[in-house]
């Protein structure tokens, strides 16, 4: 794999390749539980203003920034509770149907579980040698969420009766800047 990819990127997804709410209840039902205290990262991905998206190995996530070159950044005003959306790879995989996982829009693609039970707000977290800490911000689908992906992709990140399992992922946001990288190791350091 190369160290940088970048990847053309559409605003709308493949309509063909949408599942319908119970092929993505199903698949959920398939997936193997996410650990708890430990995980992975999976996949970095910065927004850049073409619309194309890069997936560099390694990066240094930073206070100023979060993923350094990302759209964040380039769309006042940067909430700081919503520095860098965080998704679960698998869960991701599922919703994109065969299409590029990237088409999400989220910088950090982990294996962890990111359920409100497990990873509640003030959650901090080592993840390479950087230190994050989960947002109370919500991460919701959103009107291109569901272009890229379909309405009941929506539909099952947004129904209220399984919001708390952050099907969508969460957000973090850098509080000790450091590198990270592909295949870096993700810690739970504490729980509020």
């Amino acid at each position: 794999m190369s160290e940088l990819q970048t990847e053309a990127y559409g605003p709308e997804g493949d309509a063909s390749k949408h599942l319908s709410m119970d092929e993505l209840n199903a698949g959920l039902e398939a997936l193997p539980a996410a650990p708890r205290d430990s995980g992975t990262l999976k996949l970095i991905v910065r927004r850049l203003p073409d619309g194309s998206r890069e997936t560099p190995e390694a990066t240094r996530l930073t206070l100023e920034e979060g993923v350094p070159g990302d759209g964040w950044n380039r769309r006042p005003p940067r909430k700081p509770d919503a520095q860098m959306a965080v998704i679960r790879m698998d869960i991701a995989e599922l919703m994109a149907g065969g299409q590029p996982v990237t088409h999400s829009g989220d910088n950090l693609f982990v294996d962890l579980d990111l359920t409100a039970a497990s990873l509640p707000p003030g959650t901090l977290l080592k993840v390479g040698e950087a230190q994050v800490e989960v947002t109370p911000e919500p991460h919701n689908g959103c009107l291109k969420f569901k272009g890229r992906f379909g309405q009941d992709a929506l539909r099952f990140v947004q129904d209220p009766a399984t919001r708390p399992e952050n099907r969508r992922g969460i957000y973090w946001r850098v509080v000790e800047p450091g590198d990270v990288h592909v295949g870096a190791a993700i810690e739970v350091l504490s729980r509020p």
